[in-house]
């Protein structure tokens, strides 16, 4: 059960990050995005129960850790290629994920688990560091990723421990994604309106941003629940196979490349991902 939620979450991921990549005014969409997110997570508040005052400083920090991650996705798509700066993105956390959760947090893998996070990291580097011409001729594109992976690590490792206090993740999930879309709105219409784009508020507009609403914030709720029953570096490293599905969307949607090399660590990322699946 865990597996095929997370498993899902990983395509809902990938889809609502594609819908990003192929608009020209992003900034635009997160603004309609945040500003559906946070009116439907604030009509939804009243079903849920309140979370656990434990879990409030993990949430809060959460909030502005995601935010930053935004801003960093925003950077990325802008300066790089999809199938290549979105597997770089999400290919730091599950290693950083993993080894915080050892060290700090006191949890365990079994062997074949540990070998399935390691693969599927090593793969999703494999997948966003080739072909290395590339890498060499657009470094910003790579920092951009790779910072943006760092915040993805930091907010699954904060959102693994708030949700766990927090006695109800739907509604840690809900409080969590309405704060930060209301914060990223006013972000993304300063940004919008320093940069100079401006588009109509037209009724595809829209749409977009209620589909992009709803994909990440089912993704994310997702993932969260299997925060609360599943160990944070499997569950990190089982969400990356989103890469694999990034490519094939960057193959035939945006007409990008995928040699043999980056196939066979699609391939790669699809076994870590059996292995995350062996019982232990």
């Amino acid at each position: 059960m865990i597996v095929a939620a997370v498993l899902a979450a990983a395509v809902l991921h990938a889809s609502w990050n594609a819908v990003v990549k192929g608009v020209s005014d992003r900034a635009g969409l997160f603004v309609r995005t945040s500003v559906v997110g946070a009116a439907a997570c604030a009509a939804a508040l009243w079903f849920v129960p309140w979370p656990a005052g434990g879990s409030w400083p993990w949430l809060l920090a959460s909030v502005a850790v995601h935010v930053l991650y935004n801003l960093g996705l925003l950077a990325a798509y802008r300066l790089g290629a999809f199938n290549q700066t979105y597997p770089l993105a999400r290919g730091v956390g599950p290693i950083v994920v993993a080894v915080v959760a050892m060290l700090a947090l006191g949890e365990s893998l079994a062997p074949a688990r540990a070998a399935g996070v390691v693969l599927i990291a090593t793969a999703i580097a494999v997948l966003g560091l080739t072909p290395w011409r590339l890498v060499r001729a657009n470094r910003p594109a790579v920092l951009a990723s790779v910072l943006t992976g760092l915040t993805i690590a930091a907010y699954t490792l904060i959102d693994g421990v708030g949700v766990r206090a927090s006695g109800s993740a739907a509604g840690y999930t809900l409080w969590l994604i309405g704060l930060e879309c209301s914060a990223t709105a006013v972000v993304a219409a300063l940004l919008r309106r320093r940069t100079g784009v401006t588009a109509g508020s037209d009724a595809r507009g829209w749409l977009l941003a209620g589909a992009v609403t709803v994909m990440s914030t089912l993704a994310y709720g997702l993932v969260l629940w299997a925060q609360t029953r599943g160990a944070l570096a499997a569950v990190a490293a089982l969400r990356e196979s989103s890469v694999v599905v990034a490519a094939l969307i960057g193959v035939v949607v945006f007409k990008e490349s995928l040699g043999r090399v980056r196939i066979a660590a699609s391939v790669a990322v699809a076994l870590g991902v059996v292995l995350l699946a062996v019982p232990g």
